[in-house]
Order: structure tokens, then C-alpha cells, then sequence
């Protein structure tokens, strides 16, 4: 070890930064224009709403050279309204990212633990080491139980210590698309010691449709100690603007606002999620033209003999028994861009984000099944 690296603190020396993928703007200008599939961020193909576009076309110079309002207070205002909430129980962050790295930093220190779900999303053992803590990784469903590589609730419960300190799930989760009931959240939360704050992770709660799958919110007032955490990147259409929020008691907002940096939301993100949210039309439009591709291509993959986890987000993963990586070379030489699975532990799956009916036959056309694995 050289240079400046031996400076920083431990936990930075050894940290790995979170891989967002292929280098997409490289292969945009790679690429001609519309040539290229992009199916490997879960980003909404179809695109925010008129509202939000037509809000940010009509943005005053002094909107770009003036600071945005620190608090967001129309949209944290507008938020409160929707999930019947006060407004001082909400805090936002440059996407939900920033949120679950805020809340390790609030709750965890050197030799404290974070306990997560095995397959879960890669940020949260990143926000556990970020500050000297532990990750605990939790076991998974199995692959034979009728969620497999789903949360394994009980396992999670058995992983909580003395030294844990924040608890970090998602419904539905991603990679894998799996989820748990509401009934099943609010039995886990009754053993869940009341000090240990548990938080829910609903980036893609939107895509939501199985019976028996529920916000986390419809029993918030019950668990002081869960914390709700939402985008603004998937169903709403504004990954580029970067906007998430997180409701929970106002003590635990009242802790990340002392360490949230001053204007993390910038000006044009919160008047185009204010639109958003007065658009439940095409919101509505969204999840029902993703939830009819998402079944569509779910049919047509396992028609092939592949296996295709249940899935209640806007992408499915495709475990393909085999390893992925000359699978997704193959994609990729084509044009079209999927999120292979390797740094999750799942070397034999890829994740495919559920886009528009005709970049969806594109990828069903471009994807070779490997030989043995037909139907």
C-alpha cells in the first residue's frame, strides 16, 4: 500500500466502491443513435411524466444560480399530504442511495454490526463498511422454496446481535424481484427488538401487484423503529435528477438532518418530483405497461426452459444454471446492455430490466439460449 491510501481511515482502505454497471456513456457514443438497449439500470423506459418535463423547460434563470430551498419544503410538503404523514417525518436525499448511506452513519461505528439480506442490494454492506462496521448477510430463501432468494425473515431475526445496530431489507428486493407480504413485515417487526431500527427499502414498491404486498407504510405508526425509504428514479422516470425520501419517526429524521449535506436535493430535481407527483396518470400508465412486459417476457423466457424468478419489480432475474458472463458478452456485442449478476454471488443469472414492448423483443431476439437448457 502507497501513496495517500495508507492515510485514509481504515475502513476506506479497504472499502470497494459500488459498481454501477457498464460504462454507459462510453457506449452511447459507441453506438449510433437508438441502437443502443439499455436494460441493466431498472430505469423507466417510458420515461417521466409531461408534467415534470414541461416543469423543467420552464425553469427561471434564478432556479439554476440560486441556491434550492435546503429543506424542500413543497415537495416534502406534497409527500406528506400523499402518505398522510407530517412533514417533519420526512427527510429527502439525492436518491434513496444517499439516505441508506446517511442512516449507517447515524446508527453504526467500528465494531457495530448491519444486518442484510444475502442478495439484497449491494449499498447496503457498503453503507455498514463505509463507517468500520460490519455487514451481517443474512441467509436467503432457498433455491427450492417457492421464493427463492427471497428474504429469509426468520434468518434475518437469528442474525440480529447484541452489536447490530440497523437492520436493511427491500419489498420487493432487488436483484432478485422476490418480496414478503405485509402480514409477514408486521409479524417480523413483533420480534424485532424495539431499539434496532429496520429499514424498508421501497424503490420499486410502484411495480407492486401480488396480493398480500403492501407498503410498509399502512403500519409505520406501529414500529417507531422502521424507516421507509422511496425513489423518485423508477416508476417516476427521474434517475437523471437524482431524488429519494425516507419517512420514519421525526427523531430519526431529526438525526440525518444533522449530517445531511446542506442543498443535497438541487433545485431542478425537487420542482421536477413536484410535478411527478401531480401526474398519477401517467404514473398509472407506467406500472401497468411494466407489469404487462414484465409477465409477457417472463412467459417467453421460461418457455425456453430458463428459470425466471417471481418478480414485482420493474426487471426479472434469470438464473440460467450456467455461467452468465459469455451470455451477457454475447448481449452486449449486440447492442444491448444487461446487469450480469457476479458481485451479488449469482455468476449464472442476469438481471434484465422490463423496458418497451419493441427494446423487449430486441433482447428476447438478441438472447442465445445455451444448448441443454431449451424447453
Amino acid at each position: 500500500m502507497s501513496g495517500f491510501v495508507g492515510c485514509a481511515i481504515a475502513a476506506l482502505q479497504v472499502l470497494q466502491a459500488y459498481d454501477p454497471g457498464h460504462d454507459l456513456p462510453a457506449l452511447r457514443r459507441k453506438h449510433a443513435a437508438g441502437d443502443l438497449i439499455e436494460l441493466g439500470s431498472n430505469e423507466n423506459a417510458w420515461g417521466p411524466s409531461p408534467k415534470a418535463l414541461a416543469a423543467l423547460r420552464s425553469v427561471k434563470d434564478a432556479e439554476t444560480f440560486r441556491y434550492p430551498d435546503p429543506m424542500g419544503v413543497a415537495l416534502r410538503q406534497r409527500l406528506a399530504a400523499i402518505h398522510q404523514v407530517a412533514i417533519d417525518e420526512i427527510v429527502l436525499g439525492n436518491g434513496s442511495h444517499e439516505i441508506l448511506m446517511q442512516l449507517a452513519q447515524v446508527f453504526c461505528a467500528p465494531g457495530d454490526e448491519l444486518v442484510h439480506s444475502r442478495f439484497g442490494f449491494a449499498v447496503y454492506p457498503i453503507s455498514a463498511r463505509a463507517v468500520g462496521a460490519t455487514p451481517i448477510a443474512a441467509d436467503a430463501m432457498a433455491a427450492d422454496s417457492q421464493m427463492p432468494l427471497g428474504h429469509d425473515l426468520d434468518a434475518l431475526f437469528d442474525a440480529i446481535s447484541t452489536r447490530s445496530k440497523l437492520l436493511c431489507m427491500a419489498n420487493p428486493n432487488n436483484p432478485t424481484g422476490t418480496w414478503f407480504s405485509l402480514a409477514q413485515l408486521t409479524a417480523f417487526m413483533q420480534r424485532v427488538p424495539r431499539h434496532l431500527p429496520v429499514v424498508l427499502d421501497e424503490a420499486y414498491i410502484e411495480f407492486a401487484d401480488a396480493p398480500g404486498l403492501q407498503s410498509a407504510l399502512a403500519i409505520r405508526n406501529r414500529f417507531p423503529n422502521l424507516v421507509v425509504t422511496r425513489t423518485f428514479s423508477k416508476a417516476f422516470g427521474l434517475a437523471g435528477l437524482r431524488v429519494g425520501y425516507a419517512i420514519a419517526h421525526r427523531d430519526i429524521i431529526d438525526l440525518i438532518n444533522r449530517l445531511r449535506e446542506s442543498f443535497n436535493t438541487n433545485g431542478l430535481a425537487l420542482l421536477a418530483a413536484e410535478a411527478a407527483l401531480q401526474d398519477r396518470s401517467h404514473l398509472k400508465t407506467v406500472v401497468t405497461n411494466t407489469r404487462r412486459e414484465r409477465d409477457r417476457v417472463t412467459v417467453v423466457l421460461r418457455g425456453r426452459g430458463l428459470n425466471v424468478l417471481p418478480s414485482q419489480g420493474n426487471f426479472v432475474l434469470i438464473d440460467f444454471g450456467v455461467e452468465a458472463a459469455p451470455i451477457e458478452a454475447d448481449l452486449l456485442r449486440q447492442g444491448i446492455v444487461v446487469r450480469p449478476m457476479l458481485a451479488y454471488g449469482l455468476p449464472h443469472c442476469l438481471r434484465v430490466t422490463v423496458a418497451t414492448a419493441a427494446e423487449n423483443d430486441r433482447f428476447l431476439q438478441a438472447l442465445s439460449v445455451p444448448s441443454g437448457l431449451s424447453a
